[in-house]
Protein backbone atom coordinates (compact mmCIF):
# COMPACT_ATOMS: atom_id res chain seq x y z
CA UNK A 1 0.00 0.00 0.00
CA UNK A 2 1.36 3.43 -0.96
CA UNK A 3 1.54 6.59 1.08
CA UNK A 4 -1.00 8.30 -1.23
CA UNK A 5 -3.72 5.69 -1.67
CA UNK A 6 -7.00 6.11 -3.47
CA UNK A 7 -9.77 7.03 -1.01
CA UNK A 8 -11.38 3.61 -1.45
CA UNK A 9 -8.11 1.83 -0.63
CA UNK A 10 -7.51 3.95 2.48
CA UNK A 11 -11.03 3.31 3.70
CA UNK A 12 -10.75 -0.41 3.06
CA UNK A 13 -7.48 -0.60 5.01
CA UNK A 14 -9.04 1.21 7.99
CA UNK A 15 -12.15 -0.97 8.05
CA UNK A 16 -10.05 -4.15 7.78
CA UNK A 17 -7.37 -3.29 10.35
CA UNK A 18 -8.78 -0.90 12.94
CA UNK A 19 -11.56 -1.48 15.44
CA UNK A 20 -14.65 0.68 15.77
CA UNK A 21 -15.39 1.51 19.38
CA UNK A 22 -16.20 4.26 21.88
CA UNK A 23 -13.64 7.00 22.39
CA UNK A 24 -12.01 7.00 25.85
CA UNK A 25 -13.62 9.72 27.99
CA UNK A 26 -16.22 10.29 25.22
CA UNK A 27 -18.32 7.11 25.25
CA UNK A 28 -21.07 8.58 23.06
CA UNK A 29 -18.62 9.02 20.16
CA UNK A 30 -17.29 6.05 18.19
CA UNK A 31 -14.22 5.99 15.95
CA UNK A 32 -11.99 3.48 14.21
CA UNK A 33 -9.00 3.07 16.52
CA UNK A 34 -5.65 1.28 16.28
CA UNK A 35 -4.81 -1.83 18.29
CA UNK A 36 -1.62 -3.93 18.54
CA UNK A 37 -2.51 -6.04 15.49
CA UNK A 38 -3.47 -3.13 13.20
CA UNK A 39 -0.26 -3.31 11.16
CA UNK A 40 -0.07 0.44 10.65
CA UNK A 41 3.62 0.21 9.73
CA UNK A 42 2.53 -1.24 6.38
CA UNK A 43 1.23 2.12 5.16
CA UNK A 44 4.56 3.92 5.76
CA UNK A 45 4.85 7.69 5.78
CA UNK A 46 4.11 9.88 8.78
CA UNK A 47 2.94 8.55 12.13
CA UNK A 48 -0.75 7.54 11.88
CA UNK A 49 -1.98 10.16 14.33
CA UNK A 50 -5.48 9.75 12.89
CA UNK A 51 -5.72 6.24 14.38
CA UNK A 52 -5.58 7.49 17.97
CA UNK A 53 -7.27 10.09 20.15
CA UNK A 54 -4.83 12.67 21.49
CA UNK A 55 -5.14 14.65 24.71
CA UNK A 56 -5.86 18.05 23.16
CA UNK A 57 -8.53 16.70 20.85
CA UNK A 58 -10.11 14.70 23.66
CA UNK A 59 -10.29 17.80 25.89
CA UNK A 60 -11.67 19.96 23.10
CA UNK A 61 -14.30 17.36 22.16
CA UNK A 62 -15.30 17.07 25.83
CA UNK A 63 -15.59 20.85 26.08
CA UNK A 64 -17.84 21.04 23.03
CA UNK A 65 -19.93 18.09 24.20
CA UNK A 66 -20.48 19.65 27.63
CA UNK A 67 -21.06 23.15 26.22
CA UNK A 68 -23.09 22.66 23.03
CA UNK A 69 -24.02 26.33 22.92
CA UNK A 70 -20.46 27.04 21.78
CA UNK A 71 -21.17 25.49 18.38
CA UNK A 72 -24.94 25.27 17.97
CA UNK A 73 -26.00 26.79 14.66
CA UNK A 74 -22.45 27.82 13.72
CA UNK A 75 -20.14 27.02 10.82
CA UNK A 76 -17.22 25.14 12.39
CA UNK A 77 -13.77 24.16 11.11
CA UNK A 78 -11.87 21.33 12.81
CA UNK A 79 -8.25 22.21 11.97
CA UNK A 80 -5.77 19.33 11.64
CA UNK A 81 -8.68 17.06 12.38
CA UNK A 82 -6.92 13.68 12.60
CA UNK A 83 -9.68 11.17 13.37
CA UNK A 84 -12.31 13.90 13.22
CA UNK A 85 -13.39 13.42 16.83
CA UNK A 86 -13.61 17.16 17.53
CA UNK A 87 -15.61 17.80 14.39
CA UNK A 88 -17.90 14.90 15.23
CA UNK A 89 -18.47 16.36 18.70
CA UNK A 90 -19.36 19.70 17.09
CA UNK A 91 -21.78 18.09 14.64
CA UNK A 92 -23.45 16.12 17.43
CA UNK A 93 -23.75 19.31 19.46
CA UNK A 94 -25.72 21.04 16.72
CA UNK A 95 -23.23 22.90 14.51
CA UNK A 96 -24.86 24.02 11.27
CA UNK A 97 -21.87 22.95 9.17
CA UNK A 98 -18.67 21.13 10.06
CA UNK A 99 -15.53 21.07 7.92
CA UNK A 100 -12.55 18.91 8.85
CA UNK A 101 -9.25 20.11 7.37
CA UNK A 102 -6.79 17.25 6.86
CA UNK A 103 -4.12 16.68 4.21
CA UNK A 104 -3.35 13.04 5.05
CA UNK A 105 -5.41 10.69 2.80
CA UNK A 106 -5.79 8.07 5.51
CA UNK A 107 -7.00 10.71 7.94
CA UNK A 108 -9.48 11.97 5.37
CA UNK A 109 -10.79 8.44 4.90
CA UNK A 110 -10.95 7.89 8.67
CA UNK A 111 -12.96 11.09 9.14
CA UNK A 112 -15.54 9.92 6.61
CA UNK A 113 -15.82 6.50 8.22
CA UNK A 114 -15.98 7.94 11.73
CA UNK A 115 -18.65 10.45 10.71
CA UNK A 116 -20.74 7.57 9.37
CA UNK A 117 -20.28 5.64 12.62
CA UNK A 118 -21.81 8.60 14.48
CA UNK A 119 -24.48 9.41 11.89
CA UNK A 120 -23.27 12.98 11.33
CA UNK A 121 -22.43 14.91 8.19
CA UNK A 122 -18.91 16.32 7.88
CA UNK A 123 -17.12 17.87 4.91
CA UNK A 124 -13.44 17.02 4.47
CA UNK A 125 -11.07 19.64 3.07
CA UNK A 126 -7.79 18.11 1.87
CA UNK A 127 -5.89 21.36 1.22
CA UNK A 128 -3.10 23.01 3.19
CA UNK A 129 -5.56 25.42 4.74
CA UNK A 130 -2.83 27.40 6.51
CA UNK A 131 -1.71 28.63 3.07
CA UNK A 132 -5.21 29.87 2.23
CA UNK A 133 -7.17 32.99 3.24
CA UNK A 134 -9.27 32.74 6.41
CA UNK A 135 -12.20 30.39 5.76
CA UNK A 136 -15.86 31.32 5.84
CA UNK A 137 -16.59 29.87 9.26
CA UNK A 138 -17.63 31.22 12.65
CA UNK A 139 -15.47 29.01 14.85
CA UNK A 140 -12.20 27.10 14.49
CA UNK A 141 -11.45 24.17 16.79
CA UNK A 142 -7.77 23.19 16.80
CA UNK A 143 -6.68 20.16 18.82
CA UNK A 144 -3.02 19.09 19.13
CA UNK A 145 -1.77 21.34 16.32
CA UNK A 146 1.29 22.76 18.15
CA UNK A 147 3.37 19.57 18.23
CA UNK A 148 6.46 20.78 16.31
CA UNK A 149 8.20 24.14 15.97
CA UNK A 150 7.70 24.74 12.25
CA UNK A 151 4.11 23.57 12.23
CA UNK A 152 3.36 25.65 15.32
CA UNK A 153 4.65 28.83 13.65
CA UNK A 154 2.55 28.29 10.53
CA UNK A 155 -0.59 27.38 12.43
CA UNK A 156 -0.26 30.30 14.87
CA UNK A 157 0.17 32.76 11.98
CA UNK A 158 -2.90 31.33 10.25
CA UNK A 159 -4.99 31.50 13.43
CA UNK A 160 -3.95 35.11 14.01
CA UNK A 161 -5.18 35.96 10.51
CA UNK A 162 -8.44 34.19 11.25
CA UNK A 163 -8.91 36.10 14.50
CA UNK A 164 -8.32 39.37 12.66
CA UNK A 165 -11.28 38.42 10.44
CA UNK A 166 -13.55 37.91 13.43
CA UNK A 167 -13.36 34.12 13.65
CA UNK A 168 -13.41 32.64 17.15
CA UNK A 169 -10.69 30.05 17.84
CA UNK A 170 -10.48 27.40 20.55
CA UNK A 171 -7.35 25.28 21.03
CA UNK A 172 -6.98 21.94 22.81
CA UNK A 173 -3.56 20.88 24.06
CA UNK A 174 -1.94 19.14 27.07
CA UNK A 175 0.72 21.87 27.36
CA UNK A 176 3.27 21.06 24.68
CA UNK A 177 6.45 23.09 24.36
CA UNK A 178 5.52 24.86 21.13
CA UNK A 179 2.26 26.40 22.32
CA UNK A 180 2.09 30.15 21.47
CA UNK A 181 1.30 30.93 25.07
CA UNK A 182 1.11 34.70 24.61
CA UNK A 183 -1.87 34.12 22.32
CA UNK A 184 -3.74 31.77 24.65
CA UNK A 185 -6.18 32.19 27.51
CA UNK A 186 -7.10 29.00 29.43
CA UNK A 187 -10.84 28.40 29.64
CA UNK A 188 -11.21 24.77 30.78
CA UNK A 189 -9.29 21.70 31.91
CA UNK A 190 -10.20 18.02 31.64
CA UNK A 191 -8.48 14.82 32.72
CA UNK A 192 -7.87 12.81 29.56
CA UNK A 193 -5.62 10.12 28.10
CA UNK A 194 -3.02 10.90 25.47
CA UNK A 195 -1.59 8.72 22.72
CA UNK A 196 0.96 6.37 24.30
CA UNK A 197 -0.58 6.48 27.76
CA UNK A 198 -1.71 3.28 29.41
CA UNK A 199 -5.35 2.53 30.08
CA UNK A 200 -5.43 4.24 33.47
CA UNK A 201 -3.10 7.23 33.16
CA UNK A 202 -4.87 10.58 32.92
CA UNK A 203 -3.28 13.95 32.25
CA UNK A 204 -4.59 17.51 32.10
CA UNK A 205 -6.00 18.46 28.72
CA UNK A 206 -6.40 22.22 28.44
CA UNK A 207 -8.82 24.19 26.31
CA UNK A 208 -7.69 27.70 25.42
CA UNK A 209 -9.24 30.68 23.71
CA UNK A 210 -6.81 31.86 21.03
CA UNK A 211 -6.69 35.62 21.57
CA UNK A 212 -3.61 37.36 20.13
CA UNK A 213 -2.60 40.51 22.04
CA UNK A 214 -3.91 43.67 20.46
CA UNK A 215 -1.29 45.94 18.99
CA UNK A 216 -1.13 49.65 19.63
Amino acid sequence: MTNRPAPQAAGAFIRANLRAGPVPMLPDIRTYQAHPASGLARIGGAAPYWAYVWAGGAALARHVTENPGLVRGLRVLDLGAGSGVVGIAAARAGAARVICAEIDPYAAAAIGLNAALNDVRIEVLQNDICALPPPGVDLILAGDVFYAAGVARRVAAFLRRCCSHGITVLVGDPGRAYLPRNDLRPVAEYKVRDFGDDAVTLRPGLVYAFEPPRRG
